[in-house]
């Protein structure tokens, strides 16, 4: 029997270990088609009870030849499910149906390449240039396809770049159609998901909205309450106004103020909540708990640790003393979920234990409610607008839980943390008034615990250097520094040294992820 889902028929990604595999996923929700990624091994029994529209084949690091590569159930290509094989999975594919995979002998084909479509008519390629641009990341290739695969696309180096079964509704590209340097692969996906395999798009933030809806205000009962953590960002937003939508004031949102939040983040929040949705809010001013923990704590896993501890706390107070409340609702969206190994389906490697997934509600004693787990932080955006909320919440920049303390690097204080915050204030104003804070996925200040020389009136001065960053991002996995307009740089600079007291001198950060991290600390 098929399982019931956000959308009918799923897409299931079969990941083998490849670096894009959640842009996959993203992609093909783009083409309003559900994509859930799952482990490469699921074997086709399991399949067939997921009832999918098509499975994509992900690439991967390892050789089809090499002992102990990873392979998918070999019945699954007899299901008459259509797939799509990309890169390491078109390799896969071809190698169990007969064909020839070996390295190639150019030593592969990296980065952007010419590519020639070799017929046009195919149904995946539909309105695709003949000649067109696509990003390969290969060191082997299909050497002999045999007579059951018909070649589609060929570059310089590689005869076949994209091929079809003649019997089978199996489709496979050698590059790599998700990423944005292949200008036609998301079009090329919607092909085959429309085209080949009769996408029902029912993928959409309204449909996501009625059908949460309906699960909420049957799974909550008429007397029962939810606490909602509010912590000013996107996703608790996103999920107190969902939550809202279903149930009302029976929704209570619980928001602490550890002293530790951006300027004027308190008073933003509760008016921009309160005008959009009918959810009761309680404000929490836990500003000195939390100075008083981290009072001569330098080590930034030690801030974290006790944060964590005092917001448990602080939450558990207020949450305890809401009358009717067995229900916590949490902001967990689905990356938080996969690298949480929390998938029963999905890949079993746990990559990091992520602060929204599990913890809280045991601590707590209520039940777990997480109606965004399904979803992209794009997908989170757009579901805010659809619910009404205001842009300036909707695209606010990710902040860390431990907010602040994890930018004021060394000892945080009362007055450094209002030198941080004054700081980081002109630079977000300089960008929104540059008509860039959409064009950078994350910008921050930070306070280094170091002082500088300066000169400032005709005196010598040694006093603190902030350090500004701004990154570019599609999934906060990797990410490069932006390279914002000298002159908005200058602008920010001189602002900061003129009316932040204690301040003499403005860095830019223009480290990549990797080898850093977005945050400092």
């Amino acid at each position: 029997m098929a399982e019931t889902g956000p959308a009918s028929r799923p897409v299931l990604v079969l990941d083998f270990g490849a670096q894009y595999v959640q842009l996959i996923a993203r992609r093909v929700r783009e083409r309003h088609a559900f994509a859930r990624i799952v482990r490469h091994d699921l074997n086709a029994e399991r399949i067939r009870e997921l009832n999918p529209l098509a499975l994509i084949l992900s690439g991967g690091p390892r050789s089809v030849y090499e002992p102990g590569a990873p392979r998918c159930d070999p019945a699954i290509f007899k299901l008459g499910i259509p797939i799509l094989g990309i890169c390491y999975g078109l390799q896969l594919a071809a190698d169990a149906l007969g064909a020839r995979v070996e390295a190639n002998p150019a030593r592969g084909e990296y980065g952007r390449t010419e590519c020639r479509v070799l017929d046009d008519s195919d149904p995946l390629f539909h309105d695709v240039p003949r000649d067109t641009i696509v990003w390969m990341s290969h060191g082997d290739q299909i050497h002999e396809a045999g007579g059951d695969f018909v070649p589609l696309a060929a570059t310089p180096h590689c005869p076949i770049a994209a091929v079809r079964h003649r019997s089978l509704p199996l489709y496979g590209l050698q590059f790599h159609p998700e990423v944005s340097h292949t200008p036609y692969g998301s079009l090329i996906l919607g092909n085959f998901l429309d085209r080949i395999c009769g996408n029902p798009r029912d993928w959409t933030m309204g449909r996501f909205i009625e059908r949460s809806v309906a699960e909420v205000s049957a799974r909550v009962g008429p007397g029962d309450r939810v606490v909602c953590g509010l912590s000013g960002g996107v996703d608790s937003a996103v999920c107190a106004a969902l939550l809202a939508k279903a149930l009302g004031p029976r929704v209570v949102c619980v928001f602490v103020d550890t002293g530790l939040l951006r300027h004027n983040e308190r008073a933003e929040v509760v008016e921009m909540f309160g005008l959009h949705t009918d959810a009761e809010l309680r404000v929490v001013d836990a500003e000195a708990t939390f100075l008083k923990a981290l009072a001569s704590v330098t080590d930034p896993q030690e801030k974290r640790r006790r944060i964590g501890h005092a917001f448990i706390d602080v939450f558990r107070e207020a949450a305890r003393s809401i009358d009717g409340a067995s229900f916590l609702a949490q902001g967990t969206l689905y990356p938080d979920v996969i690298e949480s190994g929390g998938e029963p389906d999905g890949p079993t490697a746990t990559i990091k234990i992520h602060h929204n997934v599990g913890g809280l509600p045991a601590e707590l004693g209520f039940e777990l409610i997480e109606p965004l787990r399904d979803l992209f932080k794009d997908e989170v955006r757009r579901l805010g607008i659809e619910l009404g909320l205001a842009d300036r919440l909707v695209w606010r920049h990710p902040f860390p839980g431990p907010g602040l303390a994890v930018r004021c690097l060394g000892e945080v204080t009362a007055e450094r943390l209002a030198i941080l915050r004054q700081a980081d204030a002109i630079f977000l104003e300089e960008l929104r008034n540059a008509g860039l804070e959409r064009q950078v996925a994350q910008a921050f200040a930070v306070l280094l615990p170091v002082q500088a020389v300066g000169v400032q009136g005709d005196a010598r001065t040694y006093e603190s250097v902030i350090a500004i960053r701004a990154v570019e991002t599609d999934d906060f996995m990797t990410a490069d520094w932006s390279r914002l307009p000298h002159d908005l740089l200058s602008r920010v600079s001189t602002r900061i040294t003129n009316a932040v007291k204690g301040v003499n001198r403005v860095v830019y950060d223009i480290t990549s992820k990797p080898p850093g991290t977005i945050e400092w600390e």
